[in-house]
């Protein structure tokens, strides 16, 4: 308990009021910003999607994107040619199913080309504003460092426990916070360690702190 205390103690002074970083306008344009974002950074995302919805101004435009340009433009973000076609099949599905309006259904999201559990969970949390826990890398190096998770559960896993250990009032700001404090403090490589509050609790605190 006292461990729980110190993590959302820790986090609220780092970080207050975590925003996400994408940039978005509306609601599909945060879930196509979502989309863009697996395997690459909020920064890489936000360098393209401009580009994307001051040439295709609509859904339906997008809908209708050259594939060839659409590829071209979200390059830098990866895998561009597999989400060229996700979000031309997203905006297909809102605009011939959904009269252009982002389903709060997290199954019928789940049913979006690109669309997996960790994505509708981000824009169910962050647009729509209701409770959920999305794991990403970040979340889940943080809380099995923490060992908030043991090192050989699955995303799922991890996002039950979480869960289970906060309350649910506490999970959009909760995920939030853990994506920033794995992003710029408890990184990958070169974690930021030796002033943590957290280190005590850390599996990997010995080998980052000699």
């Amino acid at each position: 308990m006292r461990m729980m205390n110190d993590f959302l103690d820790y986090l609220d002074y780092l970080f207050p009021n975590p925003k996400c970083e994408l940039i978005y306008k509306n609601d599909y344009q945060l879930l196509m910003a979502i989309v863009l974002s697996a395997q690459s950074t909020d920064k890489r995302v936000n360098s393209v999607t401009p580009i994307i919805f001051s040439k295709y101004k609509t859904l339906e435009e997008l809908k209708n994107a050259n594939i060839l340009e659409l590829e071209n433009i979200i390059r830098p973000v990866g895998s561009f040619r597999k989400k060229a076609v996700f979000l031309k099949g997203i905006a297909t599905r809102l605009v011939d199913e959904f009269s252009g309006v982002v389903p709060r259904d997290r199954e019928v999201l789940e049913s979006f080309p690109g669309v997996g559990r960790k994505t509708a969970n981000v824009f169910l949390s962050e647009f729509y504003h209701l409770p959920a826990i999305a794991v990403d890398t970040h979340v889940e190096r943080v809380s099995k460092r923490l060992k908030l998770a043991y090192l050989n559960d699955s995303v799922l896993d991890i996002e039950k426990k979480l869960m289970k250990k906060f309350s649910k009032d506490r999970w959009a700001k909760l995920h939030l916070q853990m994506v920033l404090f794995g992003r710029y403090y408890c990184k990958a490589v070169k974690p930021i360690c030796r002033d943590c509050w957290l280190k005590d609790y850390c599996r990997e605190k010995k080998k980052n702190l000699d």
